[in-house]
């Protein structure tokens, strides 16, 4: 297609065929702002959409690492991650859920409705994870209202109270941190405290709550029935990170974060999208949840700013990094975290100082064969990793592996991209579950 200037504000679209015998044939076209931003905001939406239809599970019981099969583009055939499900990309590098056990689990969500709370609901499905019945537990306002799932049938929200959850064997709290302090403990406290996977940063810092990513410190898992969640920037990172660490022995790693408007949830995805469309048609852009309007920019800044000039995202990757790996407390790692206007799927850059010589080949063979992790490392065929093919999917992305200039034999640099409301998330608080189920941390209170 080539674009000629046509009466100034009417430029012509001509389509050339290889024949010259053939015509030229040429579309003049009106162009009003009204036409480019519906159909700018429209091109938006759906290029944030997930490039992956779904795939389904092929195992049944805990298996070894697989090769991930390929997926095909599917264009705009999905529904935008900004309002509607995004359909889930199972893995075939994880093991199956725990589906075929004789016991179901009575199994409670609070904050079911939320961005992570429906990314739940949707592992649970997907993974088949044995549920015996969902109870859905909100405010006063969600309470009585009944909500539709695709294998559990229509499920009434409950009035949230800590006896009602203690009914459940495990409850996943997708809320703010204020509700997981007030109620966590009391919920997985005393003999009749049950399993709880805690989403929020309340309890992540603990000494006595297990922070944990299963696939590097899954037996954490039978220390204590309160779980905590990593942060998602954390939980995409470490994928790539943990079987780098296990090969070379890691002395350093530099990050750099490019996250998604999904990292504020659905009210982040909301002003995102709302916000591009009245850009495109010269109205003013409201910003709530972003200090900055997001759209066609930047934003350097997630969280408050600490003392030491980073901000507390920053420090999370830092923290919870050290923790989970069981690292040092003075073991060296820097963050830059920067808000994108994407929809959904967080970015990374990491750069590794080993203290072992880096070997290209045995990297590439490490990561392919961890599980959750999904190498696209292909530059000749321009295939590396983007926010619209992580989107949906259960693998983290990982490509662009090279070695870093700076750090020469001893350094690695590579690009990552993993859905952050799945493994940063949802996803990463099921397989807790699953891990939980299977080293008999959870138990069910009645047989199935």
């Amino acid at each position: 297609l080539k674009l000629k200037a046509c009466e100034g504000s009417k430029p012509t679209v001509s389509c050339f065929d290889s024949d010259p015998k053939i015509n030229q044939i040429q579309i003049a076209m009106k162009w009003t702002s009204a036409t480019v931003a519906g159909a700018v905001a429209l091109a938006f939406v759906d290029s944030s959409t997930s490039a992956f239809a779904p795939r389904p599970s092929t195992q049944a019981t805990v298996t070894s690492k697989s090769a991930s099969a390929s997926s095909s583009f599917v264009g705009n055939t999905m529904p935008s991650p900004s309002s509607s499900k995004v359909p889930h990309n199972a893995s075939t590098s994880l093991r199956a859920g725990p589906s075929g056990m004789t016991m179901s689990f009575t199994v409670g969500i609070v904050g079911a409705t939320g961005a992570v709370g429906k990314e739940i609901r949707q592992c649970l499905e997907k993974r088949e994870f044995p549920v015996g019945q969902l109870r859905i537990f909100g405010s006063e306002r969600s309470a009585g209202k009944s909500f539709a799932t695709e294998k559990y049938g229509d499920v009434t929200a409950e009035l949230f109270s800590v006896a009602a959850a203690k009914e459940c064997d495990v409850v996943f709290l997708a809320v703010s941190g204020d509700f997981s302090l007030k109620h966590a403990r009391a919920i997985s406290d005393g003999d009749d405290g049950v399993v709880c996977i805690d989403n929020s940063s309340a309890f992540r810092y603990e000494k006595d709550v297990p922070l944990v990513v299963p696939e590097i410190n899954g037996k954490e898992t039978k220390k204590s029935k309160l779980i905590a969640n990593p942060n998602c920037t954390t939980a995409i990172g470490l994928m790539a990170i943990w079987p780098l660490h296990k090969l070379f022995t890691l002395k350093k790693i530099l990050m750099s974060t490019y996250q998604a408007a999904s990292g504020a949830g659905q009210p982040g995805m909301d002003e995102l999208t709302e916000g591009t469309m009245s850009y495109l048609k010269g109205e003013p852009i409201n910003n709530e949840i972003f200090a900055y309007p997001l759209p066609f920019n930047v934003i350097p800044q997630i969280d408050k700013f600490l003392e030491n000039g980073y901000t507390k995202e920053e420090m999370k990757v830092t923290w919870e990094c050290r923790k989970i790996c069981g690292l040092a407390d003075d073991f060296p790692i820097s963050c830059t975290a920067v808000r994108i206007p994407t929809i959904r799927a967080h970015s990374e850059t990491i750069v590794v100082e080993t203290e072992k010589p880096i070997d290209l080949a045995a990297a590439r063979k490490a990561l392919e064969e961890a599980p959750g992790v999904k190498l696209v490392d292909n530059p000749e065929k321009l295939e590396y990793p983007m926010p619209t093919t992580a989107t949906g999917s259960y693998d983290v992305e990982v490509g662009r592996l090279r070695r870093n200039l700076v750090f020469g034999d001893h350094g690695l640099e590579f690009f990552v991209c993993g859905d952050q409301l799945l493994r940063g998330a949802a996803l990463n608080a099921v397989l807790v579950a699953e891990e939980m189920v299977n080293n008999g941390s959870l138990q069910a209170k009645t047989a199935a």
